[in-house]
């Protein structure tokens, strides 16, 4: 099964580039062993197609698609459709949607950061095509969702970057993600949820609170949308 239609083939540029099965090759530069040294990208039309053609037994375990991500970095020229950035919030843009998957382009302004979240006993993939983000685990130690009270322990911080992907633990879903201060420039990330949810539980480890929140996209199919 091919893209839908809003991810139509667009143009691409890049600092020196040539076509081959719809791969974008880039060349860069590094002035200390004075050579270049290619990474293959694909745009997000690929990387989508790629994405309809797992079978749902795929999206069970979490390797074959942290696997697939990192093989297939996305180029971020290809995303300009989907970028839409606020300074007082990260925001939330669809790119694709089927039953089984969602895929959204999340843009972080320096210093924004989600709440602790969880992400309804669904799995999650995330990737970093611009720039690098830390994931900070948790684990729940309590949670009584009727009374919004709640315990979480820290559990361990990972980078995201253009070369590393990750997957959420199934066992300890609960993270959030943040675009830190001292590394000093905008960031992107696409995010894999299988099956698509619209709402969460959003924690406060300092407070020791939990609440339901209902989710909302920003952009759907890189055309903004009315709240």
């Amino acid at each position: 099964m091919g893209a839908p239609q809003h991810l139509a083939a667009r143009s691409d540029r890049s600092l020196c580039n040539e076509r081959s099965l719809g791969m974008t090759v880039e060349l860069r530069y590094t002035r200390t062993h004075e050579m270049a040294t290619a990474t293959r990208t694909v745009p997000i039309e690929k990387l989508v197609e790629g994405l309809r053609q797992f079978p749902e037994a795929a999206f069970g375990p979490t390797e074959p698609l942290r696997r697939f991500l990192e093989e297939t970095p996305v180029s971020p020229e290809s995303l300009s459709p989907y970028l839409n950035w606020d300074r007082q919030h990260y925001t939330r843009n669809l790119i694709d949607r089927t039953p089984l998957y969602e895929l959204l382009a999340i843009c972080w302004e320096v210093g924004q950061a989600s709440s602790v979240h969880n992400h309804r006993d669904q799995n999650c993939w995330m990737a970093a095509p611009i720039g690098r983000l830390q994931v900070e685990n948790f684990r729940v130690v309590h949670q009584d969702l009727q009374k919004g009270r709640c315990r979480l322990e820290p559990l361990n911080t990972v980078e995201m970057n253009d070369g590393h992907p990750c997957a959420v633990d199934p066992a300890e879903p609960v993270h959030r993600v943040v675009n830190a201060r001292e590394f000093n420039q905008r960031a992107v990330t696409l995010h894999i949820y299988s099956r698509p949810f619209d709402t969460c539980v959003v924690y406060s480890p300092e407070q020791g609170t939990c609440g339901e929140i209902r989710l909302h996209f920003n952009t759907r199919f890189g055309k903004p949308v009315e709240h």
